[in-house]
């Protein structure tokens, strides 16, 4: 991933949901969410989409207000899926978002 800058608009999160080693086809999934979490431990969800036709277990949330990554440092983000067999998180995963000049 390229550096994320603070105030970036239109970056784009995408998982792969994954069960083990295999993908898990999410094209009937009832609830898609990508938690985003600050470095002061605030939660923010957003509603993600399928990024293809969900068999590929693909699926992504894209910023769309300067306030989402407002503030620099450490960010954690973890996917939800909600299809009709269960109620699932990925993994907690991590990126930087870094000043402007």
């Amino acid at each position: 991933m390229t550096d994320i800058h603070k105030g970036d608009i239109g970056t784009t999160f995408i998982l792969t949901i994954m069960d083990g080693a295999e993908v898990v086809d999410i094209s009937g999934s009832t609830t898609r969410e990508i938690y985003l979490t600050d470095p002061a431990l605030s939660k923010a969800t957003h509603s993600a989409s399928l990024t293809t036709d969900g068999t590929d277990g693909k699926m992504e949330y894209a910023t769309t207000a300067a306030n989402v990554l407002d503030t620099t440092g450490s960010w954690q983000w973890q996917g939800r899926v909600v299809l009709p067999s269960g109620d699932w998180k990925t993994d907690i995963l991590t990126f930087e978002v870094v000043e402007n000049l």
